[in-house]
C-alpha cells in the first residue's frame, strides 16, 4: 500500500468512516429547469451510488421533470416522484434523493409542447 492510501485509511478510520462508508457518501447534482431546457445535459450519474437531485425552476412559468422509468428502477429515501416526475411552480426548488440503477433514461417536460421546444434530456446511470 502506497504512503498516500495508508493516509487516506488513517484519516477515515479516525473520522470513524470505513472506505465502503466514505464511497457511499451521497452526491448532490443540481438540475437546472427553464423555458425551454434543462442542464446539465446529459445528466451522468452513478449506479448504486446515493444522489440527492435538486431541481431548480429558474423560470416564472411552470415546468415538470419526468423521467418514469428512471424514478421506477431508483430506490428513492426522501422526496417524492408521483407519478414519475418532479412537478415544479414558478422559482420553486425541489429535492429527491434516490439511489439510480444502472441504464439510460430519457426525461422531458410534459407540459403542452414543452418537450419538442428543447425540454428533453437523458440520463446516464453507470
Amino acid at each position: 500500500m502506497t504512503f498516500s492510501r495508508v493516509a487516506i485509511a488513517a484519516s477515515l478510520f479516525i473520522l470513524g468512516l470505513s472506505p465502503a462508508t466514505a464511497q457511499l457518501a451521497t452526491q448532490s447534482v443540481t438540475i437546472t429547469v427553464w423555458s425551454f431546457g434543462f442542464a446539465p445535459r446529459p445528466i451522468h450519474l452513478a449506479a448504486g451510488r446515493p444522489v440527492t437531485l435538486t431541481f431548480v425552476n429558474r423560470s416564472g412559468s411552470s415546468h415538470d421533470f419526468t423521467a418514469g422509468a428512471f424514478f421506477a428502477a431508483s430506490s428513492i429515501s426522501a422526496g417524492a416522484a408521483a407519478g414519475g416526475e418532479i412537478e415544479l411552480g414558478p422559482h420553486e426548488t425541489k429535492s429527491v434523493t434516490l439511489i439510480p440503477r444502472a441504464g439510460v433514461y430519457p426525461a422531458h417536460c410534459s407540459h403542452f409542447m414543452h418537450k419538442q421546444l428543447g425540454m428533453n434530456d437523458e440520463i446516464i446511470v453507470n
